[in-house]
């Protein structure tokens, strides 16, 4: 019998196939694509915990001198005078009526934007009206400063004479108008993702236009909605150049918008401006009001994920 001689795909019979060359070839592209992704995803974790470190090493070394209770319960904040007193109720106050004031102005004005943009404006209105909205989103945030100094106030102190130069009510409403476009962008684009078949059932029900929006494509859209308040509000109260602007550096116990205040944010510009020596109480501070601004922020979004997960829950 002849056998018949068997094929190889290489010379001297020892070589890999095409197929398996392919394979390993691609394979290999695999596991380096996603080493590259693994190392982009490290370098994000490990850069936020090194901020997270560097800020609590030096909180500790501050708490070493200044007691938390006096840190978070004291309505005096004179870091850089004699006596010296480290409360920080005062910037916490001031940074959360920015952050209310602002919430006041963009969370229905963002809202009511989005609604319009997604449920009744033309695509060519909308492409229009979306790109001028999100212009606000790209302003130096210190040319608002300038513009609630220099406009803003001038109109409060028409209607209000007793209004400071540096007040509150200025800064919430020019961050107010800043975070415009985060509401209504996220909120727009939750409103998008609604199914229309939910729409049209609704509209087959005899609902009128508003009914399927209040009733229909809001309520489908909560969760996004409400990540879309809380995204702005952390920004908010993260804001810092146009505050340290337009609210001024007086640290005080106050509820009266009107008056000059002082953020956290802009306590940190304030400082870090300033002849504040290394190593002193007074440079540890930055990193003590930086963490529990830090530690605000983290609670937000907790909370948020929190609420987030529970409105899922409901409409999915």
């Amino acid at each position: 019998m002849t056998r018949t001689p068997v094929a190889t795909t290489a010379e001297g019979g020892g070589g890999a196939s095409p197929d398996l060359t392919f394979r390993r070839s691609r394979n290999l592209k695999e596991r380096l694509i996603g080493a590259l992704l693994f190392s982009c995803a490290a370098i994000s974790a490990l850069v936020t915990l090194g901020i997270v470190v560097m800020l609590a090493r030096e909180t500790a070394a501050f708490f070493s001198h200044v007691s938390p209770v006096e840190f978070f319960t004291g309505t005096v904040w004179t870091p850089n005078f004699r006596p010296q007193h480290f409360g920080v109720l005062p910037l916490m106050l001031g940074s959360f009526m920015v952050a209310v004031g602002a919430g006041v102005v963009a969370i229905p004005t963002g809202l009511l934007s989005a609604i319009f943009l997604s449920e009744y404006a033309s695509d060519r209105l909308r492409s229009v009206l979306k790109p001028l909205l999100e212009i606000l989103a790209g302003i130096p945030t210190v040319v608002y400063g300038y513009f609630a100094l220099t406009f803003v106030t001038p109109l409060l102190r028409v209607v209000f004479p007793e209004t400071s130069i540096f007040n509150a009510a200025s800064a919430a409403l020019v961050v107010g108008i800043m975070i415009i476009p985060t509401v209504s962008s996220l909120s727009e684009d939750a409103l998008r993702a609604v199914p229309h078949a939910l729409r049209e059932a609704a509209y087959g029900l005899g609902a009128t236009k508003m009914e399927v929006t209040t009733k229909v494509v809001v309520p489908s859209a909560l969760s996004g909605i409400l990540a879309s308040f809380i995204l702005a509000l952390s920004r908010a109260i993260g804001e810092t150049m146009a505050v340290t602007i337009a609210a001024g550096a007086t640290p005080r116990m106050t509820l009266n918008p009107l008056e000059s205040i002082q953020t956290m944010t802009a306590y940190i510009v304030q400082a870090s401006l300033g002849d504040t020596p290394h190593g002193t109480i007074a440079y540890q501070t930055l990193f003590a009001v930086g963490m529990t601004l830090f530690l605000i922020t983290l609670a937000m979004n907790l909370v948020s994920q929190m609420i987030l997960a529970r409105y899922r829950e409901v409409y999915e």
